[in-house]
């Protein structure tokens, strides 16, 4: 296959590149002036509604998700709302081949990557005994290890280029051993340690890491999850209220690698600390204990 037309859409399930239709919009000169913005798990939720905070912020987009029928439509309207090219990559990150994918796009790009908001994530709840082991690897593929591959991937040339964010969608979850939701809290405290680490090491260079630590959000990724959606009385924020506070993290100058986020924030962290584990671990276990 020949090299894409400046302006296409990608859309890939495999190594295999698809290109979609031209974008119908012209990028503005200030828009330009933006590297490219990479977000996955963008099909809907945070992703989505970061990913077209970020176009509105005049960056050109990668946009990647497992359904390429909701790519596709978020790109059009990418595109049509602000004008900025968008190609979608259509790949499971929890297996190489989807990783690789998304590799090869990025190596594609003319100009560099400014800001990647590495947003895809799975959870999953239960005895863990009783869970599929399957289900619990591919948790921890796209929960840690994809999030190592791209950050590895796009790290070098913001260092290089003397600017960039790295944003990793942690949880408050992070804070805490959570039976019931082992792997799913275990995932979120690695990717929390790997931010905070990386930030320092980062220091000088331009490059900033925040791991974002939102509690309790509405969207599909518990249904999807875990079966099921939260209480209807529970504290919670809306996947805009996330994405916004993104947007505020970036536009600031400061430091900060772990940024909490939603109504529970103020205590969730502080509550844990006072507890300490153990207590706070039997806690959390009371409450996600399946009820049959």
């Amino acid at each position: 296959m020949g090299p894409r037309p400046p302006g296409q859409d990608v859309v890939s399930s495999s190594p295999r590149e698809h290109p979609g239709p031209p974008a119908s919009a012209p990028v503005a000169d200030a828009q330009r002036a933006r590297g490219w913005a990479l977000v996955t798990g963008a099909s809907a939720g945070i992703g989505a509604e970061v990913a077209l905070r970020l176009a509105r912020r005049g960056h050109p987009l990668v946009v990647v998700a497992r359904r390429g029928d909701r790519l596709a439509a978020l790109a059009e309207q990418a595109r049509r709302e602000h004008g900025v090219e968008v190609r979608g990559v259509a790949a499971d990150l929890s297996r190489e081949e989807g990783r690789e994918t998304v590799r090869g796009v990025l190596d594609q790009l003319r100009g560099p990557v400014e800001v990647a908001v590495l947003n895809a994530g799975v959870g999953t709840q239960g005895a863990f005994v009783d869970l599929p082991r399957d289900r619990e690897v591919r948790e921890v593929r796209l929960n840690c290890v994809a999030v190592v591959d791209l950050a590895s991937h796009v790290l070098p040339g913001m260092v290089a280029n003397g600017r960039g964010d790295l944003v990793v969608m942690s949880s408050a979850a992070a804070s805490q051993a959570i039976p019931y939701m082992s792997t799913y809290a275990a995932t979120k405290a690695f990717e929390m340690r790997f931010v905070r680490g990386i930030d320092r090491e980062l220091r000088g260079t331009g490059v900033r890491a925040f791991a974002i630590c939102p509690g309790p959000v509405r969207t599909a990724f518990h249904r999807l999850g875990w079966g099921k959606d939260l209480p209807r009385l529970m504290p919670t924020e809306s996947a805009g209220s996330v994405a916004a506070r993104i947007i505020r993290v970036l536009d600031r100058r400061r430091r900060n690698p772990v940024v909490s986020s939603g109504p529970l924030a103020p205590i969730t962290i502080p509550l844990t600390g006072l507890l300490g584990e153990a207590l706070s671990a039997w806690g959390a276990g009371v409450y996600h204990r399946p009820r049959h």
